[in-house]
């Protein structure tokens, strides 16, 4: 803060919080005046409380649920005035630090813990922002270093005015002073305040930077909604309600913000999902409470649930995953027409100028392989009896298994094309002779004969040109893949063993990775480059559904939920080059 030699005029302010009765531990706070909340994406507008329904509630330190010493007191009254809703608050005999931090003026505001009640959505007229209104279902009331709402406040608290004149450097004295409080209050440590003191904050600047670190903060904290900054996002909480579904599903470590939604059951998350649209549940069976929250345009329960499935579903389909898949190229294509992949040929070498210094044109050749994406789906009904129930363990097997079969097809896929050898657009099957890339006899994988094959597939491929037919490309083999017959003997082959001679060193050891599909069930093996330098075969999703997807589908014929498991997918070669075939015996 910059100083100048003028001597500054400042107003002490000495707190006298008349409402503090020091003998009966009791003191009257302002605890919401309704005033707008900015939450994440709207505005959150309340509708005062019955006041009768705050009397016993427990009065917190800073919303703190996870110790009995933050319990500070009790409220023993409250009431509605012109000020907003105020409550009496009787604090601990263990709480004599907060009478004297009141009494000081150094502890002022105050903040409700509460969860939505009925919900009324709307657009603020000025800023055309969303608004929703409700009135809160106040869980308790906390003591708060900084309040969302500026004028939740200690009661009468008179202000006894003193002229007093500061120098600059007592200015700035009393400037870092005040900024450092702010900091201790809000919890933010001596850096967070250094930096404010640095940036040359005024108090009043630090004290709303210290607010906004304090919403930021608390977003990694989904606790009871409260007034002072919190995560209370609906996409945010159904996100978190669908991975605690998951984990429950599944198993695994929680993240430490689902850890909250973990005990919650699926009918307590559609009583949650109801009540955030502002259907009350009061009276409702379980089974009452399913069909209203199975309405899509009731509540988020459905996609709530199939969060969940698609997380445990994918989890399954990954595990299952062929191995051929990270031989291949991954496409995303945006419909279902059949796509052609170009491939230019290479430029061959360049030419010595004459002395006209001319540069001659030339052409590359090019040749065109096609794919085309299908759809396969499954359908699976939840049933009403599993939901009341909540037998997860049921819900996730039947879901695992979607993404297992989701795997199996794709495996499916690619050994049928990998088996097939097609033919390619020039007309020639992909392994064929005549492109040198199969072997002239099939040799078994054996630690006494592979070596010499898989030599010879080493120099096939180094010698394979372009589409020119003259550049070398210079293909480098990476995989070793075959079938579970010969799973054994190509550990063998690969093996790092320590040589006596120079005769016994394993060349291949470390060069090649071994890859094994359970569906190659003859002794045939292939040897692949590496997908990233040239590959030979490319895989796709639609753009819009990578990977297995499960969706709800309506139903109106079944209790329950009803949903569907589709995948969209399509393989096809690419070029020849990057694969040699060996048939085995």
């Amino acid at each position: 803060m910059p100083l100048d030699n003028t001597n500054l005029l400042t107003r002490r302010a000495t707190f006298a919080p008349a409402s503090l009765d020091r003998e009966n531990r009791t003191v009257r706070v302002t605890v919401s005046t309704g005033a707008d909340v900015r939450r994440r994406g709207y505005i959150e507008r309340l509708k005062l409380p019955d006041p009768q329904t705050l009397v016993g509630l427990p009065v917190l330190n800073a919303h703190r649920q996870d110790d009995l010493d933050n319990v500070l007191g009790r409220v023993v009254a409250a009431g509605v005035d012109s000020d907003g809703l105020w409550a009496d608050m009787k604090i601990s005999q263990r709480a004599d630090w907060l009478m004297a931090e009141i009494e000081a003026g150094i502890i002022t505001q105050a903040s409700l813990g509460y969860t939505e009640g009925p919900v009324t959505e709307s657009v603020d007229q000025r800023t055309r922002e969303r608004v929703r209104t409700f009135i809160p279902n106040v869980k308790e009331v906390s003591f708060v270093p900084i309040a969302a709402d500026a004028g939740a406040r200690v009661r009468s608290q008179s202000m006894t005015d003193e002229i007093e004149t500061l120098t600059p450097e007592q200015a700035e004295t009393q400037r870092r002073a005040e900024i450092r409080t702010i900091a201790r209050q809000a919890n933010l440590g001596h850096e967070w305040a250094d930096g404010q003191i640095d940036a040359d904050a005024t108090a009043e600047a630090a004290r709303s930077a210290a607010f906004e670190a304090m919403h930021t903060r608390s977003r990694s904290q989904p606790v009871i909604r409260t007034h002072a900054p919190a995560n209370d996002d609906p996409a945010v909480i159904r996100d978190r309600q669908a991975e605690a579904l998951h984990v429950r599903m599944a198993g695994g470590e929680p993240k430490p913000e689902v850890r909250s939604y973990l005990s919650m059951s699926m009918l307590d998350m559609a009583r949650d999902s109801l009540a955030r649209v502002g259907v009350s549940t009061r009276g409702m069976s379980p089974d009452e409470v399913f069909t209203r929250a199975g309405e899509h345009t009731t509540s988020d329960f459905p996609t709530l649930v199939s969060n969940a499935m698609n997380k445990t579903a994918l989890s399954s389909y990954q595990s299952a995953s062929s191995p051929l898949k990270s031989l291949g190229r991954q496409r995303s294509l945006s419909n279902f027409k059949t796509a052609t992949s170009i491939r230019l040929g290479e430029m061959g070498r360049l030419e010595e100028l004459d002395e006209s210094g001319e540069i001659t044109a030339t052409s590359r050749a090019e040749n065109g392989e096609t794919m085309q994406l299908s759809t396969y789906a499954r359908g699976i009904t939840v049933s009403r009896k599993l939901l009341i129930d909540d037998d997860l363990g049921m819900l996730g097997d039947m879901t695992a298994a979607f993404g297992e079969a989701a795997a199996q097809t794709e495996a499916d896929i690619l050994v049928a094309m990998l088996t097939g050898n097609p033919n390619l657009s020039d007309g020639t099957p992909v392994f064929h002779t005549d492109r040198g890339n199969i072997a002239a006899s099939g040799i078994a994988l054996t630690a006494e004969s592979a070596a010499a094959a898989i030599s010879t597939a080493r120099l096939a491929m180094r010698g394979f040109t372009g589409l020119d037919g003259q550049t070398l490309i210079n293909v480098q083999p990476k995989y070793l893949l075959t079938g579970p017959q010969n799973e054994t003997a190509a550990e063998q082959v690969l093996a790092a063993i320590y040589p006596a001679t120079t005769d016994d060193v394993n060349v291949f050891a470390n060069k090649l990775s071994l890859l094994i599909e359970p569906r190659i069930t003859d002794t045939s093996w292939y040897i692949f480059a590496d997908p990233a330098r040239l590959a030979t075969f490319q895989y796709g999703y639609l753009s819009s559904a990578q990977g297995v997807q499960i969706q709800r589908a309506e139903a109106w014929s079944t209790l329950g939920l009803k949903f569907r498991a589709w995948l969209d997918f399509g393989a096809g070669w690419l070029d020849w080059r990057g694969a040699y075939l060996n048939e085995g015996e």
